[in-house]
């Protein structure tokens, strides 16, 4: 009997050895990656400056640190660059060492694998269907104070693109600072929302210790391979021993030249959430109007539905798609999400509108 196998949302590789196919032929609805691609003015900045690879870059990544503080608005000194967000939640967990951890799940995979590797205990906190997925933040802080020390949230989060917003987000923040319970949070997914400042927690690490903030440059900036990313805290004793963790130079000279140039092409910046914020839309209200699924209100720049059509499984409707050359992600990989469903990304308006007449049949 021919078993089909689960694939995650960046094995194209798999994908294509299996069903026959090209990859350049496929749209990738699962990578949850900006498909305008990497910045033109990026691409020539780096054809220009590849010499630098001949030298080291600078140790403190002084000016990445100041072009990250003007992006963000916050002060240079509560900024890590690193290889990457994997690389700092690996430092990061390192550095905290905690004993009991709360994920809220359905999420990421990546901090479950890290904590196991450190030795900590780690528990899901669900987030609930019946409630679309969004967090209640009273229930949360009730589980919370049953002897955790460390709690890991993706926000907006992956794969239900939901988002805590900020009053919630400060009552937590709170709560965990008078429990002595370290909070990382993933903003990987924050600067598709459709207000950043309604979601990300970045202001909060100028009033609490007890936090810190990871980016990236993979999904916004369409730059998975660059291997960019950089945390945030206005703990600066924990930031320096994390630091201290830190393989030197763990960002290349050209990482840390272009992420400068990234942050500062408005363009490209303003393109993109035009871009994602109308095909979004578009899309949820297309898929919301569908009787064969439920759709829940996104904040990042995917979509998570729930397959109602009686008999069909989230499987099927993959297997459907990506023979049309559509790789959508099914989630049946995702621990704490019951049920059937799929999630795709925001593409280009033609991708968009071929995958939702597939979605409509």
């Amino acid at each position: 009997m021919d078993t089909k196998p689960v694939f995650h949302g960046s094995d194209i590789e798999k994908i294509c050895e299996y069903y026959h196919l090209n990859k350049d032929e496929i749209v990738r609805f699962g990578a949850n990656v900006n498909p305008l691609g990497l910045s033109e003015n990026v691409k020539a900045d780096i054809a220009a400056h590849v010499d630098l690879l001949s030298s080291y870059p600078d140790r403190e990544y002084t000016s990445l640190r100041e072009t990250i503080s003007e992006y963000c608005s916050i002060p240079a000194e509560f900024i890590l660059p690193g290889n990457g967000s994997s690389e700092l939640i690996a430092l990061l967990i390192d550095a905290r060492a905690p004993k009991r951890t709360l994920i809220l799940g359905p999420t990421y995979s990546e901090y479950s694998r890290e904590l196991a590797l450190s030795g900590s205990t780690q528990e899901y906190y669900h987030l609930k269907e019946e409630q679309d997925f969004r967090l209640n933040v009273d229930d949360l802080c009730r589980t919370l104070s049953e002897g955790y020390d460390f709690l890991i949230i993706c926000n907006p989060n992956n794969p239900t693109s939901s988002a805590i917003l900020h009053d919630d987000m400060e009552k937590l923040l709170t709560f965990c600072t008078e429990h002595d319970i370290f909070v990382m949070i993933d903003e990987t997914y924050v600067e598709f929302a459709p207000d950043i400042s309604a979601v990300t927690a970045v202001p909060f690490t100028k009033r609490f210790r007890n936090l810190m903030i990871l980016r990236g440059v993979s999904k916004f900036f369409a730059a998975p391979g660059m291997r960019f990313g950089y945390g945030i805290t206005g703990n600066i004793d924990f930031l320096k021993k994390m630091k201290e963790k830190q393989i030197p130079w763990s960002l290349n000279s050209i990482g840390a030249f272009a992420g400068e140039k990234m942050f500062k092409d408005q363009d490209y910046i303003r393109r993109t959430r035009e871009l994602i914020l109308s095909e979004r839309g578009r899309m949820y209200r297309a898929v919301s109007e569908m009787p064969g699924y439920k759709a829940y209100d996104p904040y990042a720049n995917f979509i998570l539905l729930k397959v109602l059509k009686e008999g069909a499984t989230s499987a099927d409707i993959f297997d459907r798609c990506i023979r049309k050359g559509l790789m959508i992600r099914d989630c049946a990989s995702f621990q704490c999400l019951e049920g059937e469903y799929i999630r795709f990304c925001i593409m280009m308006p033609e991708d968009n509108t071929r995958l939702l007449r597939e979605l409509s049949i």
